[in-house]
Formats: C-alpha cells, sequence, structure tokens
C-alpha cells in the first residue's frame, strides 16, 4: 500500500483530460458497451466533466475525492464504474452508497436502477422513517448494491440477523461534506469497521471541508483527486440575484415575485419547518399550487411531495435544507432563498436546485435588514456582487392587504393543524410557535395511530 501522505501527488494525471473534453463519449472512458447503451437510453449523450476525470481512474481501480459543484452528474461519476465492475464480477452486496438525505438515497437508486435495468441490477434503499421489517427483507434478498443513511444502516447491522458487510468492494460517500455535518461522523467510523479494508473508496462532495479531509486520511488509500472546481462555485448559467427588503414584507414581495415570473416553476427555501409549513398554507390562500417538504412530514407525505412536483402537478416546492443537497429535479427554473442561509456554503447547494446539467436558471436571495451580514459571507465565498432583483415598489404595495388576510388564514390553520395534534396527543405538551421537532414528531405519530383505528 502507498502510504496516504501521498494522496494529492497523482492530482496531475487529470490535467490533460480537458483539452479533448469535446471528443470523449462514454466509450472513450471505457465503459463497456451496455453501460453505453443505457447512457443513451436516459439522454446522457456525452459524459459531464468530472465524469471524463473520475471514470478512467475508478475503471483502473483508485480511490476517488471528487469535488464538483451540484448538478455536475456526480451520480454517473460513481455509478457507472461500479455497474462496469459488478459486470466482470458479479457478487451480492458488492457496493453501499452513504447519502445524507433520504430524499438523495431514493434518487440514486433509480438512477442505478435505470442504468443498471438490462443487466439485473437490484438496489435497497435503507433510510429512516419507513418500517425496518420490511429493508430486512429487502437485505434478505441480499442486493447488489445498498443505498443508505448512515443512522438506519447502523440499526440494520446491529439487529438484522444474518446481514453483513465483509464481502463489500464497493464505498461511495455523497455529499461526504453534509454526512459529516449532520454528525453522522460515530455512525460512519462504525460502518468503517465492519467493512473490508480491502475495498474501493469514492468520496464526492460539492465543499471540502476539514472533516471531508480527515475522513479521506482515514477510509482512502492513496487516492487521486478530481477537481472539476476548486473553489465555491455556481454554475455560468445561473442568474444570481437578491432582494433588499424590510422583513415586514417578505411574504408580500415573495408573492409579486411569483406573480411577476409566474409559469415558471419555484423551489422556495426556508429556514424552519414552521415557516415552510405557514408559508406553503399562505400561498394555497392566495391561489397558488405550493406543496410542502420538510423534516417533520412523515416518510411517504415527503415523497408524495417530491413526485407530484416532479410530476409538474405543482408548479412552487416550499423546503427547508432538508431538500438543498443533490435533488435532481430537471424543472427548477427559479429558487428563491426567502430566508437567507445561515451556512454561506448552503448557498451554493440550494442555488444548485437550478440551472442543472447545463441548463439556464434563476436565483433570487431575500436579504432583510438582520440578514446584511449573511448576504456580504455569501458574496465573498462565490466571489462575486450580487445584482439587485428590479421591482416595482408600488406594485408589492398594492399586494399587501390581500397577503395580509392570506397571513391570517394561514395562523388559523396552522393553529388548527397544532391543536388537533395536540387533542390526539395530550401529553404532547409544546404548543409554542417554534414547534420543537421532538413535540411534533410525537404529535405526528399520534395523529396517525388515531387516524388508522378510525378506519
Amino acid at each position: 500500500m502507498a502510504a496516504p501522505e501521498e494522496r494529492d501527488s497523482p492530482t496531475e494525471a487529470s490535467q490533460p483530460v480537458m483539452e479533448e473534453e469535446e471528443t470523449k463519449t462514454f466509450k472513450d472512458l471505457g465503459v463497456t458497451d451496455v453501460l453505453c447503451e443505457a447512457c443513451d437510453q436516459l439522454g446522457w449523450t456525452k459524459p459531464t466533466k468530472i465524469q471524463i476525470e473520475a471514470i478512467p481512474l475508478a475503471l483502473q481501480g483508485r480511490d476517488i475525492i471528487g469535488l464538483a459543484e451540484t448538478g455536475s452528474g456526480k451520480t454517473g461519476a460513481f455509478a457507472l464504474p461500479i455497474l462496469n465492475a459488478l459486470l466482470e464480477t458479479p457478487q451480492r452486496l458488492f457496493a453501499l452508497v452513504l447519502t445524507p438525505t433520504r430524499e438523495l438515497a431514493f434518487q440514486i437508486s433509480e438512477q442505478f436502477e435505470a442504468l443498471g435495468s438490462s443487466i439485473g441490477v437490484q438496489s435497497a434503499v435503507i433510510v429512516g422513517g419507513i418500517d425496518s421489517m420490511s429493508q430486512s427483507l429487502a437485505l434478505a434478498k441480499k442486493p447488489h448494491i445498498i443505498i443508505a443513511t448512515p443512522g438506519r444502516l447502523i440499526d440494520h447491522l446491529e439487529n438484522t440477523k444474518g446481514f453483513n458487510l465483509r464481502a463489500l468492494k464497493y464505498l461511495v460517500m455523497d455529499e461526504a461534506d453534509r454526512i459529516l455535518n449532520m454528525d453522522f461522523e460515530t455512525e460512519v467510523d462504525k460502518i468503517l469497521k465492519v467493512i473490508p479494508r480491502d475495498r474501493k473508496t469514492f468520496l464526492f462532495s460539492a465543499t471540502m471541508t476539514k472533516k471531508v479531509q480527515k475522513l479521506q486520511r482515514a477510509a482512502l488509500k492513496n487516492p487521486v483527486k478530481c477537481a472539476v472546481s476548486s473553489k465555491y462555485q455556481t454554475v455560468e448559467k445561473l442568474q444570481q440575484y437578491y432582494i433588499f427588503i424590510p422583513s415586514k414584507f417578505k411574504d408580500t414581495y415573495l408573492v409579486y415575485i411569483l406573480n411577476e415570473l409566474a409559469g415558471n416553476s419555484f423551489m422556495i427555501f426556508c429556514s424552519t419547518c414552521n415557516n415552510t409549513q405557514r408559508t406553503a398554507l399562505l400561498l394555497r390562500n392566495l391561489g397558488f399550487t405550493a406543496i410542502p417538504l420538510h423534516g417533520q412530514m412523515s416518510q411517504s407525505k415527503r415523497l408524495g411531495s417530491l413526485n407530484k412536483f416532479k410530476a409538474k402537478a405543482r408548479s412552487i416546492l416550499l423546503a427547508t435544507d432538508v431538500a438543498s443537497r443533490g435533488l435532481d429535479i430537471p424543472h427548477v427554473d427559479v429558487v428563491v432563498n426567502f430566508d437567507i442561509p445561515t451556512h454561506s456554503k448552503d448557498y451554493i447547494h440550494r442555488v444548485g436546485r437550478t440551472a442543472r446539467a447545463g441548463r439556464s436558471g434563476k436565483a433570487i436571495t431575500f436579504v432583510t435588514q438582520y440578514d446584511v451580514e449573511l448576504f456580504q459571507r455569501i458574496e465573498h465565498l462565490i466571489g462575486k456582487k450580487l445584482p439587485v432583483f428590479p421591482t416595482q415598489d408600488d406594485e408589492v404595495m398594492m399586494l399587501t392587504e390581500r397577503v395580509a388576510e392570506a397571513q391570517r388564514f394561514a395562523r388559523m390553520e396552522l393553529r388548527e393543524h397544532g391543536e388537533k395534534k395536540k387533542r390526539s396527543r395530550e401529553d404532547a405538551g409544546d404548543n409554542d410557535d417554534t414547534e420543537g421537532a421532538i413535540g411534533v414528531r410525537n404529535k405526528v405519530a399520534g395523529g396517525k395511530m388515531k387516524k388508522q383505528k378510525g378506519r
């Protein structure tokens, strides 16, 4: 084994690739014919930059650190080499992909199934919020690929009889910085202890943090770094704007923008689950087709929301940062940062939901009197001064009455909703406005049980 100190030395290997990028096809990268056909069927005509750099090295059996902005085709960069290797040496429980969020896990699984449909690849998604019994059954069938969030995977490793990862050949950590930021460090350590040392490891992340570097030393052997963007970047085709407004008029400006850019699909990011829910109710009262997605919804509702938005049955998705990572929804035209992100790096991930894979898109950030410093940090991070989004203030002010009325209705609905849950679970004592996550989870569980009994 080469000493880990050499870990960045082979970086130069990836430089000359860029000039000949124009002519590359998946076949040139060394991907087998069956998988090239699968790529054609998915509409992947030519590989993206990260794929051009990572796939040939992965096929040589190297460990890889992939740094690329979101929307750059990272999933393909690790899925193709894994499926390629699986074709050469078929075996069960071949690869494990760790992701930070459940939605991302389902999305990666869809890509694996689509790419591997002609060769009969089976994958299992192991995430929280879903009945673990059915997952145990899926694991008993020994799928080729497991896509998991760390917490639930540990549960199964400890409690599911006969399930282990001793034969594992590939480990992938997607959005590695986020996995570690969500304090999954202990889980990741446990997983690294129970899988073979003799394996290939791919680490993908849009941002390189100290924690990721630490993980890289622990988990990778003499890796090659494939960096498509070294500094924090947002995609070129993304038009970014900001609006500077008093915080009490945020709702009114949001409605104005949704009217101005009507006909587009929107993703609106809020900072809390409660605000997401409130804004969704507010917009519904004004006749917009808005749908919320946040951590306090049950898993089936979260997937339902996503699917409605993907199928274009709803044009506005309101989300917390749960949805800011990795979700590939091709038709998001506008991202609105309704609440400015507290971590500047989250800004990159949020706006990365639009302008994906070469399409163009807009991102508009709301800056109130309290957010100026956070906004300056974001500008500093991306190295750009953002232009102001043009608004007609007199037109905005004409909306205030209607918006105020809708706000009142939304507050009433939220209160009723809270009281219903409170009645269904007397011991949940916290009915305060912020809705502490635990209280709400108990309430949600209580509400569900009652309904089922009613049936």
